[in-house]
């Protein structure tokens, strides 16, 4: 059984820009296909416009409100919004509000830095 808490999850900086705490992934628990991770945009802030090759990712709002953009179509998130970004597809998500901007992130496959493609 593996069960972790997001409570002792440590912070750290993705490849794109945003803070990460993983809940499971490569390096804490022997998933094989998805990853699963809280990220958190500071007001204003935004992820640096990539893609990954492999992994298909499901953005989930928890707070906060925003803007995503993939392939050049942009719509407005918040809270209680699901967000498939597909393998290869360009994105960017931006906190828009005055407060952090904070989603889940699920990868299938697990998310990997050399997964993540900014040219």
């Amino acid at each position: 059984m593996q069960i972790r808490s997001l409570r002792r999850a440590e912070p750290f900086a993705t490849a794109d820009g945003s803070t990460i705490r993983s809940l499971l992934d490569l390096s804490t628990a022997p998933v094989q296909h998805q990853s699963l991770a809280e990220a958190t945009l500071s007001p204003r802030g935004a992820t640096e416009r990539h893609y990954h090759r492999q992994s298909e990712e499901i953005y989930y709002v928890t707070s906060g409100r925003g803007e995503i953009e993939i392939d050049g179509a942009r719509a407005s998130v918040e809270p209680g919004d699901a967000i498939l970004i597909p393998p290869g597809a360009w994105h960017q998500i931006t906190a828009s509000g005055d407060g952090d901007l904070t989603f889940l992130c699920c990868c299938a496959p697990p998310y990997r830095h050399e997964d993540t493609h900014f040219s």
